[in-house]
């Protein structure tokens, strides 16, 4: 019996460049980020000043910031939404503006920011019949869901899957990187060696994968195949990741087999690569465990639209379509002067995939990996 494939045949955003695929991909080739001063509470108290958020966003409406951003994305694109998908809701920390709104201002019950009752929030805006799942593992959030999807397809679970991701900039998440002196005082620089920290910053999205069957019947296009993956977990440390890059490894080795691929076959890497300096390293030393002398294009866009916590795995998955479309591997942005390890793996220019097939991944506290094959069917 022949394998059933996992395909992404939707997708839409909102990151701090705009909406939809165009604005990000054109932002982030250009080298120019969106990480700037933050305005929308006060700073003076942390580490730094600045986030990537998206501008339309506001504390005052009745709406958390996440609904905000979802209703942009959801209500828009609900003609291409099966009422029968089973939704996969994937967050960091939900609508945590609701509960900073009960503890500080007393305007609303703290019970509302409960992941729970997201997830009904979300089943009732994208019109689906079934609840369906919330994962919430820290920034692998989002990229672990898309491997759940996949998984549930390629059992035979399910035929239809809606994975959408959303993580907000909010007084409490901004604090707490803050007291963990994990912020850049300017802005991200992912892989040079003068990196300080990473920048926050908040996106939304959604991706809508079938069985290839279904697809083919209801003559959608088939844009990539989520072919493999791979997830694990330190347990090493609260925050922090294992130097040897032990988990990650793990994760990447097991995402390769699962899409038989070989190394060579691997056009470029999406990394997490925050900036921070003990992620990147850690990263690069994965990379080397399982490349070994095969050095492969490697870029991070956090430089760019800030660490979107949860939602990044589904929005670095979005641009790697985009990706394999064009043909182009983005450079980094923020990356000026390179970290002697990164060299030869990580640049600040774009330049030419010459291989379809894109490796991603994303690390979360806790010490959770998850990576990601994407092949693509053109």
């Amino acid at each position: 019996m022949p394998k059933i494939k996992a395909v992404i045949t939707n997708y839409d955003l909102i990151t701090a460049y705009g909406r939809g695929i165009q604005p990000l991909w054109e932002g982030i080739l250009s080298g120019k980020s969106r990480i700037d001063k933050l305005e929308r509470f006060l700073t003076h108290s942390f580490l730094c000043h600045n986030a990537a958020i998206i501008l339309e966003l506001s504390l005052l409406k009745q709406d958390s910031l996440l609904m905000q951003m979802l209703k942009m994305i959801l209500t828009k694109d609900l003609n291409i939404i099966p009422r029968d998908a089973f939704l996969i809701l994937a967050t960091t920390v939900g609508e945590i503006d609701l509960l900073e709104k009960a503890v500080l201002k007393k305007t609303n019950n703290p019970e509302e920011s409960k992941l729970t009752n997201l997830l009904k929030k979300v089943k009732t805006l994208a019109k689906i019949k079934e609840e369906g799942m919330l994962i919430s593992c820290a920034c692998a959030s989002s990229s672990t869901a898309i491997a759940e999807a996949a998984g549930i397809i390629e059992s035979g679970k399910g035929d239809c899957v809606l994975v959408v991701a959303a993580d907000a900039v909010s007084e409490f998440v901004f604090s707490g990187f803050s007291s963990l002196m994990a912020l850049d005082k300017d802005r991200a620089k992912p892989f040079d060696k003068n990196r300080g920290g990473l920048s926050l910053g908040e996106a939304a999205g959604f991706i809508l994968l079938m069985s290839q069957a279904r697809a083919k019947k209801e003559k959608r296009q088939a844009l990539a195949q989520v072919a493999g993956w791979g997830l694990s977990c330190d347990a090493l440390h609260m925050t922090g990741p294992a130097r040897n890059g032990e988990g990650l490894t793990r994760a990447i080795a097991c995402a390769l087999k699962k899409a038989d691929t070989a190394l060579g076959q691997i056009g470029c890497i999406s990394s997490h690569g925050t900036g921070t300096l003990y992620n990147d390293a850690m990263e690069l030393t994965a990379f080397k465990n399982i490349f070994k002398n095969h050095t492969t294009a490697v870029y991070s866009i956090k430089g760019g639209l800030g660490h979107t916590l949860g939602s990044a795995g589904l929005i670095e998955t979005i641009l790697a379509l985009k990706v394999q479309q064009e043909k182009i591997i983005p450079g980094t942005v923020g990356l000026k002067d390179i970290d002697a390890p990164a060299a030869g793996w990580v640049n600040s220019l774009p330049k030419k995939l010459k291989q379809p097939t894109i490796m991603l991944n994303n690390c979360g506290f806790g010490g959770i990996n998850a990576a990601l094959i994407l092949k693509s069917l053109n």
